[in-house]
């Protein structure tokens, strides 16, 4: 009986050992970043970590619901909400309010503090916790467990603003249903509401992985991240302000391309060619996985000295 349940034990971990890929193998590297990335997942969206990505990621649905309530507020005290808040009742009005509420608000601030929030904290957060070298005597590469930790933060990042900007984009049209519905009806069911809406959620993806790939490399590259990462954001805050060459080397300027419905930059910004938006795409891709090759290559590096952080 012993020996049969010796036996079975034996086969079964016979049977493990056989489905484990090869050593150095690619499908031995993918299950390695797979476990990274749920290791990181569950910490992203649990905890503190989860309860503060969640609150940030949603400042753009509270401002439009805001908006919303007032709207309906007004209505039913029988004001005009569209003359009281848009100036008029149509749609176009509608999309043009929300594509200024997505560039300078949902985008420029609330996409680039939340990746900086998340992406510089994968490596640092290990740092300051005294973790990381957990992390290196693992017996995986580490340029792997930081790819599966990358992916993670798109993810998790994603997913709270991704479904942010979907709210908020439907918060902001419920006002109109009132006073101009068969216009937003053919708006959504004839027109381009939901391309516009699917439009918005992949640049909101663009803008996790570009604005992730350049705080990561903050944070495996600096020592002190925060001064790099605010001169950073105050060079695309002020992208419109660059000459065209320099428009080139913001994210923003590429981002602000894919937008469905076009917003003035002022009167004081310096005219530039937008560019093409697939090369829109290649070229945000290309300029993150170009930032996570070199984040990767710095980490297979890099040293942890607790005291000297």
């Amino acid at each position: 009986m012993t020996t049969a349940s010796g036996l079975d034990q034996v086969a079964a971990a016979a049977t493990r050992a056989a489905a484990l890929p090869p050593p150095g193998s690619a499908r031995l590297r993918l299950a390695q970043a797979r476990a990274a990335f749920r290791l990181e997942l569950r910490k992203l969206l649990s905890g503190g970590s989860g309860v503060a990505l969640t609150l940030f990621g949603g400042l753009p649905v509270a401002l439009v619901g805001c908006w919303a309530i007032t709207a309906f507020v007004l209505m039913a005290r029988g004001g005009n909400v569209a003359r009281e808040l848009s100036g008029s009742a149509n749609v176009a009005d509608a999309s043009q309010v929300f594509a200024m509420i997505f560039q300078a608000f949902a985008l420029a601030m609330i996409a680039f503090f939340a990746c900086l929030m998340v992406f510089l904290n994968l490596v640092r957060r290990e740092l300051r916790d005294k973790a990381l070298h957990y992390y290196f005597l693992v017996p995986a590469r580490r340029e792997v467990v930081l790819a599966g930790k990358y992916a993670a933060g798109v993810v998790a990042t994603f997913l709270v603003l991704g479904l942010s900007t979907a709210l908020s984009y439907l918060l902001l049209y419920a006002p109109f249903l009132r006073i101009a519905g068969p216009e937003v009806q053919r708006f959504f069911l004839a027109g381009p509401g939901f391309a516009h809406l699917a439009a918005y959620v992949g640049i909101t993806l663009l803008a996790t992985i570009g604005y992730g790939a350049v705080f990561l490399a903050l944070s495996v590259h600096a020592k002190n991240p925060i001064l790099p990462a605010l001169a950073v954001y105050g060079w695309e805050w002020l992208h419109f302000l660059l000459p065209p060459a320099l428009k080139k080397l913001s994210v923003i300027h590429y981002l602000s391309a894919l937008t469905p419905v076009p917003v003035a930059e002022g009167p004081f910004s310096l005219l530039a060619e937008k560019p093409d938006p697939l090369w829109s795409v290649v070229g945000l891709l290309v300029f993150a996985g170009v930032l996570l090759a070199l984040s990767m290559r710095r980490v297979r590096r890099m040293e942890v000295l607790y005291g000297e952080d």
